[in-house]
């Protein structure tokens, strides 16, 4: 290095009989292809060199040079002849031109040949399950792109990145005849490595000498360019933490490409992105059948999928698991499996020799602030499996958009994934791993007061979208509120905005609460646990989600229940009560709404709705009278508690009994009262209620078109709330009234998606009614054979729900069919059956 301005080698070269002008020095710095050798012998002459020296130079630069480039030698006294110095090139490969360098720094020349170095690390011998990401890679890659092209392969610590990179490198030797540069950037580290150190090494490996090393980052960064400019080299940067560790090591030449690995998304890299995700079980079984043996894995195949699912697919993680088995043939996999079930051991057990999963993770955690390491120490005290940003922000007594961007910045060194995109935003997922050891720091530096306030506020914030949604689908005659529980809420538009569409709300939240309530249960944290699942009844209701109902309420009723605590119990009971109506275990049902009153007594809204369900049932089972007292009882508490959805129910349910005791016109004249209540109130599944039961009073006196058109708006608005079954009780009916109406075809299409759709949910009294109209329809087509099958299953049912009318009514249909089928002694048989039912009390089904 001269140290000299441009001014200063001009005179220089003038004194030394050589025409170099300070405009050709500055336009050859700043171009891509080689100096000519004129160029390159006055520039080492104007430094001082002999002509030794010059020769070297001028060798050395003929040795980069394509074919066609190639000038003639030299002669002994370092000048080539002839051509005239004035062509531009590039800078020569040990000069920026600057005058930055020190005064009198010895000049030393690179090799006589190009050197191929070779620097990626071996090839792994053990690398499954990333097949695709391979082709993918290479494609990218391909020479036909327009380069240089960057590939950024990123994803979460132990996921296999390097192991990628470098059997990507291994496989494009012959893409890359120049050879491979390979550096580990250590970007997570403590000591990352600088760009100035990581491209001393890469020129050292191209042949430069150590003493023609340039000894500032600028003019290494431009030698290093220069002399990859014509060549086609493959550069591996593994482990990089940013775009500024990366940008110097970038070559600039179109035959080269780089291969970058982080575990951040460097959104501000100009590149090809390639994301690594951890491995399905399939690839990760394979990987364990690669290290262990397939004999081995396959004697012990419950242990080995338990490694691979504990492990969560993450590649590291699965190898490390497989290695100690693999040191030690004598242990059966079950002993590890057994130890990487103890949470607490987890991230002790997967370490082996000098590699553990815990020290991979704990490096890309202490790259992070401390807002960081808070939002992952609460994330880890979530239940479930994945969340939306409102928790965290309850987590952390924030707002929404604070937690959203602290969650983009976790999402950005990937410890955490993107999860499923639901439709009322992002949902994030934390790995396994990564949350025991975010738990393993929550142990360590928050204490229990703080712990239980922040679930405290995410539970408060559970209860009070909860609330909000159910308020807005109005679906419950009776409307809760859990105010007093509430500790912790949204502000009201962010509020607003979530529970806007509260079903669409409720079917991405569903698995979340469930969670919620059962780590409330978990932590005897009973009434704001008990309250969110009662909460979740019209939403449970509305999707038909009766398996989770019945699980969670009837646990937080236990719990209720063990505790003493009447009130939480009480209101569980009458949300039971209304599970078990609908699934026909009316004995269940009677008991939950009696336990509901006894236990909910001076609570005018919660014993206005456990005597409204309690008088259903016993209208269902024939009971009238006691029906009717419990209805009139549950209408006064309605009025007291000032509850329209829960009167709406009551009058609709004393319409039914006068219908089914043929009072047909006091009977519309009630669910037309419903009618204008519901559509008054908003209270839509009511409305969908009262058209269901108006359309039964026309089909009942034979106007069927009017029914038809009662039916087919009940099932619309049934629909457009995702309440299958209630739309299916609407669809029933109306292909009941088209195959009265002579619409043979369409009403049997009807009736069989409603079997289809009641046998699904498990409803008896619906399939019973299904078939019962079946039978009917096949009467209608001359089909008396076929009716008497349906109809006898329609009876079968009625009797096992002990719905006396309803019974009545199906063998009348039944000997109707026997009658037309010719069996005439079994028809006055079946006739007298049904005569003596109807002396008992009569019964009901679903209105």
């Amino acid at each position: 290095m001269s140290g000299l301005s441009y001014r200063a080698l001009e005179r220089r070269a003038r004194m030394a009989g050589d025409q170099l002008p300070a405009s050709t020095l500055a336009s050859a710095l700043n171009r891509v292809s080689l100096p000519s050798d004129d160029v390159v012998a006055a520039l080492v002459r104007a430094c001082g060199g002999d002509p030794g020296l010059v020769r070297e130079w001028v060798e050395a630069r003929r040795a980069l040079a394509l074919p066609d480039e190639v000038a003639p030698v030299a002669d002994r006294s370092g000048r080539p002849p002839a051509p005239p110095i004035g062509s531009e090139a590039a800078a020569p490969p040990a000069f920026d031109g600057a005058g930055t360098e020190e005064p009198g720094h010895p000049l030393a020349p690179p090799t006589g040949r190009p050197m191929v170095p070779r620097l990626l690390p071996p090839d792994l011998p053990l690398f499954v399950g990333r097949d695709d990401e391979v082709v993918r890679a290479r494609r990218l890659l391909d020479r036909d792109a327009a380069g240089p092209v960057t590939l950024l392969v990123t994803g979460p610590a132990g996921v296999g990145k390097t192991a990628l990179a470098v059997r990507i490198g291994h496989l494009s030797v012959a893409r890359f005849p120049d050879g491979q540069l390979y550096a580990d950037l250590q970007g997570f580290g403590d000591e990352p490595a600088e760009p100035y150190t990581v491209l001393g090494t890469f020129l050292r490996a191209l042949g430069v000498r150590g003493g023609a090393v340039p000894p500032d980052l600028t003019s290494r960064t431009h030698l290093y360019r220069t002399l990859l400019a014509q060549r086609e080299m493959l550069i591996v940067l593994d482990n990089a933490a940013s775009a500024r560790q990366i940008g110097n090591l970038l070559p600039s030449g179109e035959g080269c490409a780089t291969i970058v690995t982080s575990r951040t998304t460097v959104a501000d890299l100009a590149s090809r992105r390639l994301p690594l995700g951890v491995l399905d079980s399939a690839a990760g079984l394979a990987l364990l059948r690669e290290m262990l043996g397939r004999d081995r894995t396959v004697a012990e195949a419950d242990a080995a999928r338990f490694i691979v699912r504990t492990c969560g697919g993450l590649p590291l993680a699965v190898w490390v698991a497989g290695a100690r088995l693999a040191a030690r043939p004598h242990w059966p996999l079950v002993r590890v499996a057994r130890a990487l079930a103890d949470e607490q051991r987890r991230l002790d057990e997967l370490a082996v020799g000098d590699v553990a999963v815990r020290a991979s993770l704990e490096l890309t955690y202490r790259g992070m602030g401390k807002p960081a390491h808070r939002a992952l120490q609460m994330l880890s005290l979530l239940p479930g499996t994945d969340f939306a940003a409102w928790a965290l922000a309850a987590m952390l007594d924030t707002s929404v958009s604070q937690a959203e961007a602290i969650l983009d910045d976790l999402v950005e060194v990937h410890l955490l994934e993107i999860g499923p995109v639901g439709d009322t935003g992002i949902r994030y997922r934390v790995h396994d791993l990564v949350r025991l050891l975010g738990r393993e720091r929550a142990d360590q530096e928050i204490t229990p007061r703080w712990r239980a306030a922040a679930l405290d506020r995410l539970r408060g914030a559970c209860l009070s979208l909860a609330d909000r949604a159910a308020t807005i689908l109005a679906a419950d005659f009776q409307v809760m509120s859990h105010e007093e529980l509430v500790s912790w809420r949204l502000p009201t538009p962010e509020a607003d905005r979530l529970t806007a569409d509260p079903v669409v709300w409720f079917n991405d939240e569903r698995r979340f609460l469930i969670a919620v309530v059962d780590q409330g249960l978990d932590d005897d944290v009973i009434a704001p646990a008990a309250g969110l699942a009662t909460a979740l009844t019209p939403f449970f209701q509305v999707g038909s989600h009766f398996d989770d109902w019945e699980r969670l309420q009837g646990r937080a009723l236990a719990v209720a229940l063990s505790a003493g605590d009447r009130h939480s119990a009480g209101t569980l009971h009458r949300c039971l009560g209304e599970l078990t109506t609908i699934l026909d275990r009316y004995a269940e049902a009677l008991d939950h709404f009696e336990q509901a009153l006894r236990l909910t007594d001076g609570d005018p809204a919660y014993q206005a709705s456990a005597s409204a369900g309690l008088a259903y049932v016993h209208r269902l089972l024939g009971r009238y009278d006691t029906a009717v007292h419990h209805f009139e009882q549950a209408a006064e508490l309605a009025r007291t508690a000032g509850n329209v959805n829960c009167l709406v129910y009551v009058t609709n349910g004393i319409g039914v009994i006068d219908l089914e005791q043929g009072r047909v016109e006091a009977a519309a004249e009630r669910f037309e009262q419903c009618l204008r209540l519901s559509r008054s109130a908003g209270y839509r599944p009511g409305e969908a209620q009262a058209l269901r039961c108006l359309g039964q009073s026309h089909r009942a006196v034979g106007a069927y078109p009017l029914a038809a058109d009662c039916f087919r708006r009940a099932a619309a608005i049934s629909e457009a709330l995702g309440d299958r079954l209630s739309a299916t009780h609407a669809r029933c009916w109306l292909g009941d009234v088209l195959v009265r109406q002579g619409a043979y075809g369409e009403g049997r299409r009807l009736l069989a998606r409603s079997l289809w759709t009641y046998r699904e949910f498990g409803n008896v009294w619906g399939e019973a009614a299904t078939l019962y109209a079946l039978a009917e329809a096949q009467l209608a087509a001359g089909r008396p054979a076929l009716a008497v099958r349906r109809a006898e299953a329609a009876v079968d049912l009625w009797r096992r729900v002990g719905s006396r009318t309803w019974l009545a009514t199906g063998l009348d249909t039944l000997a109707e069919a026997h009658h037309r089928a010719g069996d005439i002694g079994t028809a006055a048989r079946i006739r007298a059956e049904a005569a003596a039912t109807r002396t008992g009390p009569a019964g009901a089904g679903h209105g």
